[in-house]
Order: C-alpha cells, then sequence, then structure tokens
C-alpha cells in the first residue's frame, strides 16, 4: 500500500498487521446439529398459557392470521407461524445477526461474523433490553417465547445451532432491510486489514455479484401511491412491489384487541410486517435513500505501547477489542482471534494511503425495532410521521398512502447532518472536527412529497428528482449527501406508465406494475442498426447478423414468454454488460449506463454476434423463444438454491431490473444451467387499496412454505409466473370462508421438558 508522508503512520500500519493476526484454537468435534435444550416447568406454563390466548387461522394459500388478544400475543404467534412455516431460514437469519455463520457454515464465514460482531455484542444487547421501554420488552419476551414453545413443541426439528432464543436477540435484526447498511463493509479489506495470509486463502464472493459483469441485481423495490383524483373508485391505491431474494419474506396477518391489524411481508424471524398495511394505512419501503454511512481516514500511530489517532490538536487512544471466531472444521470447532480497533467514529475496517479507516454507520438497534414495530399501529398519516421522527430507518425510503386520501413519499429518513463543504462520496479526514455529523436532520428538512399536485407518487431505489412528475422535489435545493443514487431505467418506465394513468382500479395498478416494456434497450437497439447498417456491403459480419437485426429493429421492445426478441436482446445485453464492466466501474458508473452511452460500434456488433453463438449452442438456435430460457424453479426448501434443466420448471416472461423491468425477475446465483433460474426480483407483492374498508390482492414467489412436502411450497408459483394475484382475505369472516386450519400454537403437540 501506498505510506503517507509521515513515517510513524507506516510503522502503525505494519504494527497492526503484525499484531491482529488470528490466534487459533481448538475445541471439542461438534455434532451434527446442536443438543435441544429442555426448558423449566415454569417456562412451560407460561408459554402454554400464551399460546391458549392466540389462535392462528391458516387460509387455503397456507397464510397465518395471527390473532392474540394483546399484541404481545399476536407477536408469539406469528414467530410461532414462521417457526412452521421455514425454521431454517428465522434460524438462519439470527445465526447471521449475530455473528455466528462460522459456526454452521465453516471458516469461509469468519470475516462475516467479525463484520457482525463489529457491532452485535450479546452483553451490549441485553443492556439494551434491559433499558427499553416495557411495552418493547413485552414484545421481545413473546418473540423468544414464540420460537421456544414452537421448539419445545416439536422436537423432531434439529436447529443448527440456537437452541433457546432470548429477548435480547430482536435487537441484533432491528430493521427489516434485504441487506442493510453493515453489509456495505467489504469483507475482502475485513480480511486483509484483521487477517494474516494463508496458505490456502479464503475466497469470498461479494454478495450479489454472479460474476458476469452486472451491478448487482436491484435489491431495493418498486413503490408506487396513486391519489383518489386518479383511481376509478376514488381512493387511494398502493402497490407494494420489493425486490428482494426469493423466499425472503413471508405473508402473515397480525392482530390483537390493543388496535393491531397488520398485514404484508415480514423478514423471517422478526416480529413486525415490514411491508404492508393496516385497515388504515399502508407503506412500502425502496432502498437507496440518503447517504448514511461515512468514512473516515484516522492518522494513526503507536506510542508507548497504545495505538492514537490525531484529533484536531490533540490525541486520542484507538480502542481495542478482542473478538473470538469460532468456526466448525470437518470433525471439530476450531477459533480465530483478533483485536478489533475502534476510534470514536466506529470500527475500523481496512487501510488506506497508510492510514486507517474507520466508518461510522447508524447504531441505535432499540429505538429502530421501536420505529419498525409502531409503523404497524399508525392510523392516519399524523400518527405515522411521529413514527418516522424517531429517525432510525437508515436504509430505506418509504411510499405511503391512505384511507383519508393521503400519498406521501420520505427519501429516507435517518439522515446526518454534515458540512456540504466536504465531498461525503469519499473517506474524509477523521483528524477534522469539522468533518463531524451535526446530529440528525429533522424529518421537515429531508426530501419529503405529500399530496402532489400529479396525483401520484414512485420509487424505484432511483432518485427522488422525478418520482412525482411535475410535482418532483428539486433535488439541486438540497444538499447532495441527502441522495445517493441517479435516475435508472426502472424510474424512467414507472414515470412513463403513471403519467397517464386515470380511473386505476386494483388490476389496473397491477397491469401498469408488470407493464411489459423495456426502456433500458430503447437507445441500444437503434444504434446497433445503425453500426450494422454503416457496415460496407462485402463485410461478413452484414450477413452473419442480417437476420438478427432485423429482428430487433421489428421488436417493440416488450418482453413475452412467446418472444425470441426478448431473448436475442438480452443474451446481446449480457454479452455488452461483462465486456464493459471493469471500465464502468473505473468510471464509478452504473454498468448498464455505460453501455448505453461508451460503447464502440465494433463492441455492439461482437457482442450481438456472441449472444447469438451462445443461444445457439445452448438452445440448438439462436430463435428460442424467451420463456423457454427464463424460468421459474423451486425444487427444495435449501437457502441457497440448486437449478436442474432436466426437472419441472414454469416459463417467466419479466426478466432482470436492469433491463427496466418493473417486474424484475433476476438470476444472482452463479449460473451452472443453460436456463436462466431467477432467485431475485418480485417476491411478496401486495396492491391496496385505502377506502372504507381496505382491500387488497397479493402475490408470493413460490408460496408460503419452505417445506416441499406442504401443498403451500409452490402453490403461487403458476400465478407469480403470470403476474396474477390472489385475493387478499383480511376480514375474520372472509378467512373463515376460505380456512384451512384454525389452531392454538403447538396444540396436541409433544412437549419437551425437563
Amino acid at each position: 500500500m501506498t505510506m503517507s508522508r509521515t513515517t510513524p503512520v507506516a510503522v502503525a500500519c505494519a504494527a497492526l498487521f503484525a499484531l491482529a493476526q488470528p490466534v487459533y484454537a481448538e475445541a471439542p468435534a461438534p455434532a451434527a446439529t446442536a443438543a435441544r435444550v429442555a426448558f423449566a416447568p415454569a417456562e412451560l406454563a407460561r408459554m402454554r398459557a400464551a399460546a391458549r390466548r392466540v389462535t392462528i387461522m391458516r387460509d387455503t394459500w397456507g397464510i397465518p392470521h395471527v390473532f392474540g388478544r394483546t399484541d404481545a400475543d399476536a407477536v408469539f404467534g406469528m414467530l410461532f407461524a414462521q417457526a412452521e412455516d421455514d425454521f431454517n431460514r428465522v434460524e438462519r437469519n439470527y445465526i447471521n445477526a449475530l455473528g455466528r455463520l462460522a459456526e454452521v457454515e465453516g471458516e469461509k464465514e469468519i470475516w462475516r461474523d467479525l463484520r457482525m460482531k463489529l457491532y452485535i455484542d450479546p452483553a451490549d444487547m441485553k443492556a439494551k433490553y434491559a433499558a427499553s421501554p416495557a411495552w418493547l420488552k413485552k414484545l421481545m419476551d413473546a418473540y423468544a417465547d414464540g420460537l421456544n414453545w414452537y421448539l419445545a413443541t416439536h422436537p423432531q426439528v434439529k436447529p443448527k445451532l440456537i437452541t433457546r432464543f432470548e429477548p435480547w436477540m430482536a435487537l441484533a435484526f432491528s430493521e427489516g432491510s434485504i441487506g442493510g447498511d453493515i453489509e456495505t463493509i467489504s469483507l475482502k479489506d475485513l480480511e486483509a486489514f484483521y487477517g494474516k495470509q494463508l496458505a490456502a486463502p479464503v475466497a469470498l464472493a461479494d454478495l450479489g455479484d454472479p460474476g458476469m459483469g452486472f451491478d448487482p441485481e436491484p435489491r431495493g423495490s418498486n413503490g408506487f401511491a396513486i391519489a383518489p383524483q386518479r383511481t376509478a373508485s376514488g381512493h387511494a391505491l398502493l402497490m407494494i412491489n420489493p425486490h428482494t431474494s426469493f423466499y425472503f419474506r413471508p405473508e402473515i396477518h397480525m392482530v390483537s384487541a390493543e388496535g393491531l391489524n397488520a398485514y404484508g411481508a415480514v423478514t423471517w424471524g422478526q416480529f413486525f410486517i415490514y411491508q404492508g398495511f393496516n385497515e388504515r394505512i399502508g407503506w412500502m419501503h425502496t432502498s437507496g435513500g440518503g447517504d448514511v454511512i461515512d468514512e473516515y481516514l484516522e492518522t494513526v500511530t503507536r506510542r508507548d505501547g497504545k495505538y492514537v489517532y490525531k484529533y484536531g490538536d490533540a490525541e486520542r487512544t484507538v480502542r481495542e477489542k478482542t473478538i473470538t471466531l469460532p468456526y466448525r472444521t470437518a470433525d471439530r470447532m476450531a477459533s480465530r482471534t483478533v483485536t478489533a480497533y475502534f476510534t470514536h467514529h466506529g470500527p475500523v475496517i481496512r487501510a488506506q494511503d497508510g492510514k486507517w479507516v474507520a466508518v461510522r454507520m447508524m447504531d441505535d438497534p432499540m429505538h429502530a425495532l421501536m420505529q419498525s414495530y409502531g409503523r404497524t399501529k399508525a392510523r392516519d398519516y399524523a400518527a405515522f410521521y411521529k413514527v418516522m421522527e424517531l429517525r432510525t430507518n437508515s436504509s430505506n425510503n418509504t411510499v405511503y398512502a391512505d384511507a383519508d386520501g393521503n400519498i406521501a413519499y420520505f427519501h429516507g429518513n435517518f439522515i446526518p447532518r454534515r458540512d456540504p463543504r466536504f465531498d461525503w462520496t469519499k473517506p474524509v479526514d477523521g483528524s477534522d472536527p469539522a468533518t463531524e455529523w451535526k446530529g440528525l436532520h429533522d424529518v421537515k428538512e429531508t426530501i419529503t412529497v405529500f399530496n402532489p399536485k400529479s396525483g401520484y407518487l414512485s420509487n424505484t431505489n432511483n432518485w427522488p428528482c422525478t418520482g412525482a412528475g411535475s410535482s418532483s422535489p428539486d433535488c439541486s435545493t438540497y444538499p447532495a449527501y441527502m441522495w445517493s443514487l441517479p435516475q435508472n431505467p426502472r424510474g424512467i418506465h414507472a414515470e412513463r406508465v403513471l403519467h397517464d394513468a386515470h380511473d386505476l382500479t386494483l388490476d389496473g395498478l397491477i397491469a401498469k406494475a408488470y407493464d411489459s416494456y423495456l426502456t433500458a434497450l430503447e437507445p441500444l437497439v437503434p444504434a446497433v442498426a445503425r453500426d450494422w447498417e454503416a457496415l460496407p456491403e462485402g463485410d461478413p459480419v452484414k450477413a452473419r447478423l442480417a437476420e438478427q437485426v432485423a429482428l430487433l429493429r421489428g421488436w417493440d421492445l416488450r418482453f413475452s414468454t412467446a418472444s425470441v426478441p426478448t431473448s436475442l436482446a438480452v443474451y446481446w445485453g449480457q454479452e455488452m454488460v461483462a465486456q464493459a464492466s471493469a471500465r464502468a466501474k473505473a468510471q464509478r458508473m452504473p454498468v448498464i449506463d455505460f453501455v448505453q452511452t461508451s460503447l464502440t460500434p465494433q463492441e455492439r456488433l461482437d457482442a450481438l454476434a456472441r449472444a447469438s453463438d451462445k443461444l445457439q449452442a445452448d438452445f440448438g438456435n439462436w430463435k428460442t423463444p424467451w420463456g423457454e430460457i427464463n424460468r421459474f424453479q423451486r425444487l427444495s426448501g435449501a437457502i441457497d438454491q440448486q437449478y436442474d434443466d432436466s426437472q419441472p420448471s414454469i416459463p417467466v416472461g419479466f426478466t432482470s431490473a436492469n433491463w427496466g423491468s418493473l417486474a424484475s425477475f433476476g438470476m444472482t446465483a452463479k449460473q451452472t444451467t443453460k436456463r436462466i433460474y431467477g432467485d431475485r426480483g418480485n417476491s411478496f407483492v401486495a396492491a391496496v387499496e385505502f377506502g372504507p374498508h381496505v382491500r387488497a390482492k397479493s402475490i408470493l414467489a413460490g408460496g408460503e412454505s419452505g417445506d416441499p412436502k406442504s401443498p403451500h411450497f409452490t402453490d403461487q408459483a403458476a400465478m407469480y409466473a403470470r403476474g396474477e394475484f390472489k385475493d387478499v382475505l383480511y376480514t375474520k369472516d372472509d378467512i373463515e370462508k376460505h380456512l384451512e386450519r384454525k389452531y392454538h400454537p403447538g396444540e396436541e403437540a409433544p412437549v419437551r421438558m425437563r
């Protein structure tokens, strides 16, 4: 690495690498699964009493509608129902959140565990639990009891690691985003900084990167809100369209006599509806709000046996913390120990130009959990706004609609106040007090929209500058750090389909959200046609690509399962992306933008030839319809799905969101098959109408259950592939009319006692 001008820093960095080497230790060989824990009679009596206060009603789609006397009872039943549907995913989320994944998956995950343990300390979480308000403690207690009651009544279930859930664990996973802020910390950088060179280095694959050159498949989602003046009923509409990994969130309804009546998607293991609605309001989160994470370059020196770093005209001591990282081997448990370093800005995560880089991000799990749950009980805009004033939703924008006819948009929520003279997209000087955060922006100071004259709102993980048409905010009037992402093809697409939309119904809104046009290809198809026309008549490429260019030129840029041009265009786009990826990243430019603007005619034509050859080789004919290639397949309940061209699958028309498809279907797993099998994109999707009585439709990727033996493992798959929604059963009468099973949690199940 490049050393700074001050030799002590270079010495300090060298010393760090010498001192922070992992120390190995061995422990007894692990069992295949964790040993079961027996619960005390008093615990069982408490949990049994809670279970009797809860009724779970499973409808004909297997969706659990959980009814409890209190909010805590509803939480108890909701966690029990989640565990019934997929305990593996519930446990996995907490294994990861607690920094214990290597104990199950082996040494390759120790750096992921270190990343979590830089922030998650059980002693600290227990203290935060103790300091929580009484109402929140009750919910955390019920969360743990619901999962423990499931384990007590299902002795056949073998946890991989967690045999007893504790109330404080809910604070380790307090915000429902698929990645969250912490995943911005590079695992490779952590290994380089804290690890030693291994004879066989740990292979660390970046999440969401299938090795094809794409930016990660968009994780963030689409949210649309439609005002009464644009709807057929005169009621506000909300489109909830998360783009997540499939099976990341189930669909759940939770009701209590204390005013809770929330329906929507819940991230496995959490006790609040993350994206959804109640009888009065609805909320949809998209990712990519303001800049909420900052890196600080720390000038570090070794002095009197300790590390110190410069701050203003003085020095401060670097805080040191020993972190043990247990991991599973083939026949035993081992561990590595590192000394982690912290400045007042946060943990040190890498070195750069002879300095240490500390990262600062939101770290307030108690208030984050309060906000996540509180929004589910808000009944009007004023109450929802008050919950937003907690300002602990750091990774999301929010699209909102309600029964009073209001629609609203919040671009971010947790936005640190900073000196705008600095470029906050890059690491700043940690020794300069002027780079400190100066509190948080009030919600009213952030980019918000309330009841725009345009009558609609949208966000697609893009900037907030166009999402409300002519009523959109003027981004130039806000600090640059208030918004962090540019426009994208889905944002252009959303603006077009909503701009002239009137008399919308639920079905009409769904049709807009599944509009088949692919905006990203709009500049590319005419460009390659011009490239082809410019070739001299005798050029063999002109003859070779004549049919392909004619096909693309005559295409309406709309996907369908029967479309041959969709297949050719997607494979052509993939070839261009692979070719341009490194250059786009070097210019800090979205790769799709680079492909649209910066490729040469030769590169476009060569990519089209390669795409044709690949289609011909893989499918026997480059004129293969898109539905023969793009498929939905769910063969097992495993978290890491495997795909097989010889096994049954379902054709899907919509494409990766990278091409501007509002309905997203992308493959992020490493492709070992000829066909494309989606694993990220549309997952839980819902359209909601807020009238005197709320009305909604929804669809899940696959089905509610993670058990291949369940009838609800793939019962929604064919509808999902067609973009066809089911009616949401929201009232108790409707649920009773479509009832599959009604029971108390753990009813008639054996109980493990000690």
